[in-house]
């Protein structure tokens, strides 16, 4: 079984995601900030979409990560999975904004110290 250290709150890293989702508010496209730290970005139409719902999306692909090769499966995403179990990562912040167009909501979690490195195993 997996054994990580749980993630801290972080308050610096909640107003970088603030900040960000704020700059995105307006078309809620899937770009990222490209900052110092690491990043999940997540978008779902509708309103009614929870940070929990973003965080289990992101989880759910640990179905796809394949530890031995240290890669995904196919075209399957996994790098949101390793970004939140990342061994040296510490901190994380969140924040959430509904899209100016009323037609979904915009969310990010930034980590830090930052993770997926090319060529190395998350654990």
């Amino acid at each position: 079984m997996l054994r990580l250290r749980p993630l801290v709150w972080d308050k610096k890293l909640e107003n970088y995601a603030k900040w960000y989702a704020n700059q995105r508010r307006y078309d809620c496209q899937l770009q990222h900030s490209n900052g110092p730290y690491g990043e999940n970005i997540f978008w779902g139409g509708g309103d009614g979409w929870s940070p929990i719902q973003a965080v289990a999306a992101w989880v759910g692909e640990r179905s796809s990560y394949n530890y031995g090769y240290n890669s995904c499966s196919g075209e399957e995403e996994c790098g949101h999975y390793t970004q939140i179990v990342w061994r040296e990562t510490r901190r994380i912040g969140c924040a959430k904004v509904t899209c100016y167009n009323g037609l979904g909501v915009f969310m990010t979690c930034n980590y830090d110290p930052p993770g997926n490195y090319i060529g190395e195993r998350p654990y």
